[in-house]
């Protein structure tokens, strides 16, 4: 079966190297082509845990990926001023507390709350939160019953080096790349399916299954196939972002920041040799002026260039496989990057699209279907948890937030809140993002407080619960004081600076 990546970026590559593991490649062809003429989007660098997994089926040594993308590892995401000017909390890489009586932990702290007991934030008690405030990093403990196991990390990498490295992995193990532009599509009069395309060169490359990896243009998918799009500017209005790099300041944070502004929010992301920069806007409540004055007088160290502009619209496809076309990355959607969600709905589309590939060349409807609806439960269960950051805010008589604030959710996610405000019930999935854990960090962080909680809590006697509670806050504290400065873990285990130039090349 002839399978054809159109674009490579993060995208086509995570792509390619997922087929490429993944599936036995003498019955699947596969070609990219990309164009060194068109650009990519590549400003991603923070992720989700998820992306250690996808590089540990690809049999990647993380060391070495490290030292070749310049990464840093990630905890979780520091949160300044969502909930309102000043405030801040920390959405972890780990649990809250640990599961008692058969009962979620929340339960046990808001029920210990509510009866005015002294049990301090819910940060307290995350393991992934202290490691943050420590500023330190270690790798998690195997063995379960340790506390110094509840906690997972991500990594901060450069998004460009990493597509680099991942063409080199993909091309050595088979995999061919072809250089050149589309310019001509030609489909089946009858089926509708794409059958191949016509590169600038005059070259033809037909296959049986096209994925669309060529960003917000949707070559394929939208153009071509004419499938469409589903605003959701109404609750994500952001749709600007300025990006640039400065020099690092200061020592490296085991976290990205997420800082709040009238007009939307700056991301700061910690790499080996630069700190990522960039101000997520609304056009329609901030000017690019006034996003470049906050965001060039946010840096830490001197811009490295000219701040880039981007422009988007946060949404998905109605369907991201129609015919014999597929669509992974940009082309399929766009959420902005306030959870780092990008990398993983690549990852869950490359991974999926492997599950399901279809065999000889055969696209059978029901394979599309089963894509498709997995495909909408990732980007409908992100899309609320993102308009969760701006719903829940008070930074009163500011438009941009008063807007947010005041509404009309989606229904899933009032559902959420209100569940959650009435039994302290958090959401728990098995398919798409986020964990319970990380549904408590944004509700509590952001001053929702439930009224009630799950009864079955109230088997533990109160002096009991109150010993348990300052156990485990004693017990994080402890050992989180005691864990390697993150700066010293990276030099010693990932330090690119023998390598500085760039010019590592390998496919290992």
């Amino acid at each position: 079966m002839k399978v054809v990546i159109v674009g490579g970026g993060t995208a086509g590559w995570m792509c390619a190297a997922a087929l490429a593991r993944l599936l036995a490649l003498p019955d699947y062809d596969i070609t990219l082509i990309e164009s060194d003429e068109i650009g990519t989007v590549g400003v991603g660098e923070a992720t989700l845990p998820h992306i250690k997994t996808f590089n540990d089926m690809l049999g990647i040594d993380e060391a070495q990926f490290m030292r070749e993308t310049r990464a840093t590892f990630k905890l979780g995401i520091e949160f300044v001023g969502w909930d309102k000017p000043g405030g801040r909390y920390i959405h972890p890489f780990g649990t809250f507390g640990e599961p008692w009586a058969g009962v979620d932990f929340q339960h046990h702290w808001v029920r210990a709350s509510l009866a005015g007991q002294d049990v301090g934030s819910l940060q307290d008690y995350s393991y992934a939160v202290a490691a943050c405030r420590e500023g330190a990093f270690e790798f998690p403990n195997q063995d379960m019953k340790s506390i110094r196991s509840t906690y997972a990390y991500a990594y901060h990498f450069d998004a460009g080096l990493y597509a680099d490295f991942l063409r080199r992995w993909t091309i050595f193990r088979g995999v061919k790349r072809v250089e050149g532009q589309v310019v001509g599509i030609v489909r089946n009069a009858e089926t509708g399916h794409v059958e191949s395309l016509t590169l600038k060169s005059g070259a033809r490359i037909a296959g049986d299954l096209f994925i669309d990896c060529s960003g917000f243009r949707a070559l394929l998918l939208g153009q071509t196939m004419n499938v469409a799009w589903r605003d959701w500017s109404e609750w994500l209005p952001c749709d600007r972002a300025l990006a640039v790099p400065c020099e690092r300041a200061g020592a490296l944070t085991p976290y990205t920041r997420s800082i709040a502004q009238p007009g939307g929010w700056i991301w700061r992301i910690p790499l080996q040799h630069r700190t990522g920069n960039g101000h997520v806007f609304s056009s329609r409540f901030c000017s690019k002026e006034q996003a470049y004055e906050a965001l060039m007088q946010s840096l830490d160290g001197p811009a490295l260039a000219e701040p880039r502009l981007l422009r988007f619209q946060a949404g998905r496809r109605a369907k991201a496989w129609e015919g014999n076309v597929v669509a992974i990355g940009l082309s399929s959607g766009f959420l902005e990057p306030l959870e780092s969600t990008s990398i993983f709905l690549i990852q869950a589309a490359a991974t999926d699209l492997a599950n399901l590939m279809p065999v000889g060349g055969v696209i059978d409807p029901r394979l599309a279907a089963e894509f498709n609806r997995l495909f909408e439960i990732h980007y409908d269960r992100t899309r609320d948890f993102l308009v969760l950051h701006y719903a829940a805010n008070a930074r009163v008589g500011e438009p941009l937030w008063d807007h947010v604030r005041t509404m009309t959710l989606p229904d899933s996610l009032a559902h959420k809140i209100a569940l959650f405000e009435e039994s302290a019930a958090a959401p728990d999935y098995t398919l798409g993002l986020f964990s319970r854990d990380s549904w408590l960090a944004v509700l509590v962080g952001q001053g929702i407080v439930p009224r009630a909680y799950n009864r079955l809590a109230d088997r533990i006697a109160p002096p009991d619960l109150e010993a348990k509670l300052s156990d485990l806050k004693l017990r994080i504290s402890t050992n989180a004081a005691a864990m390697t400065p993150h700066d010293e873990f990276v030099a010693s285990y990932c330090s690119a600076a023998a390598d500085a130039a760039g010019d590592t090349v390998s496919a290992a």
